[in-house]
């Protein structure tokens, strides 16, 4: 008997490129740009309901940030970095469940790691998803840390932190 090795649908057909996703053409334009004249800001904050790609558009920004063959709003989507990526084992893309880790020696945790530059890419990314359940003094030791650390680029889902990302 084979074992068959099972994939959600969704998950199977992620957008792996900017130009593969489909309804948010505003935020593929303003993040296209910002990558081709390198003017990234330090935060983004990817706001919506469940399923409009929030996390895809993410992740991507992390394989355009950090692809072998230089930062692109297309990532070439074959280098080692794009791959893991894609696979979710890319050790400079850090994804962490805010839902799950409200407190605040979670969020001290991430501040630690930030303090180290990328191991692999160019750029450490920070995707924080249900940002909003973090514990009050977990939210304010996070946005200390964005507002003192310019050069790490973080994406998060969703409010209410609009004042310190784009």
């Amino acid at each position: 008997m084979r074992l068959m090795s099972y994939q959600v649908l969704a998950r199977k057909w992620r957008p792996r490129r900017f130009s593969e996703l489909v309804g948010q053409e505003h935020v593929v334009r303003a993040l296209s740009h910002a990558l081709a004249s390198g003017r990234m800001h330090h935060a983004y904050l990817f706001t919506g309901t469940r399923g409009v790609g929030k996390t895809t558009i993410a992740r991507i920004l992390a394989k355009s940030l950090n692809c072998e063959r230089g930062t692109s709003a297309e990532p070439c989507g074959e280098c080692a970095v794009c791959l893991a990526v894609d696979a979710g084992r890319f050790v400079d893309l850090l994804e962490i469940d805010a839902a799950s880790n409200t407190g605040v020696d979670d969020v001290r945790e991430v501040i630690e790691n930030a303090q180290y530059a990328p191991t692999r890419g160019r750029y450490k990314v920070y995707l924080i998803d249900e940002v909003h359940m973090l514990s009050k003094n977990a939210f304010n030791a996070l946005l200390k840390t964005w507002r003192n650390r310019r050069r790490t680029p973080c994406s998060c889902s969703p409010p209410p932190i609009r004042k310190n990302c784009r």
